[in-house]
């Protein structure tokens, strides 16, 4: 796997080419895809900002994520993980103009009752036009190599679906 400067590289450089600019919504990284982000020169232009919603009172009242689909799928779950970079994109007024991504996890040591053990990541993107993915990671490692993997595979995967949404990665005439 990438290190995560790497991941926040691609992605400001696809995010440069798209025209689109980022929000984020974060969980068990606490600001750590944010914060990788933001050691880019120049990123400012490129970053609207994010959320880190660490608690279910925070996700629900900052992000709108229905406590339903927390109790139907779990706090970590691609459903959760979705709803919050739907929210982030909502709560920014950036629609259209912004690539969501969204990250809720155990990094460890324990987990809510009933939900798998620590390493347990869910990542999600939302782009113009409500193009959405998510995917499920089984991370290994302590607290902290579980965070860092979490926002690794986060800024990555936004670049990577920037790719995926965008042929060639550029929408000509879209500037930030």
């Amino acid at each position: 796997m990438e290190d995560l400067s790497a991941a926040a590289g691609r992605l400001f450089s696809s995010l440069e080419a798209s025209g689109l600019r980022l929000v984020l919504a974060e969980s068990c990284t606490g600001g750590l895809a944010a914060e990788a982000f933001t050691e880019i020169p120049g990123s400012s232009l490129l970053f609207w900002g994010g959320f880190v919603s660490y608690s279910l009172e925070a996700k629900v009242k900052l992000l709108g994520v229905d406590p339903g689909t927390v109790a139907a799928h779990g706090i970590v779950s691609r459903q959760t993980a979705l709803e919050m970079a739907r929210g982030a994109l909502a709560a920014s007024g950036q629609a259209g103009l912004a690539l969501a991504a969204a990250v809720t996890g155990f990094a460890g040591p324990g987990t809510e009752a009933g939900e798998e053990g620590p390493g347990r990541v869910c990542c999600a993107w939302v782009g113009p036009g409500n193009q959405a993915g998510s995917e499920e990671f089984h991370f290994q490692g302590g607290r902290r190599e579980v965070r860092e993997q979490a926002a690794t595979a986060l800024l990555g995967g936004g670049a990577a679906w920037i790719q995926k949404i965008t042929p060639g990665g550029t929408r000509p005439g879209t500037r930030y």
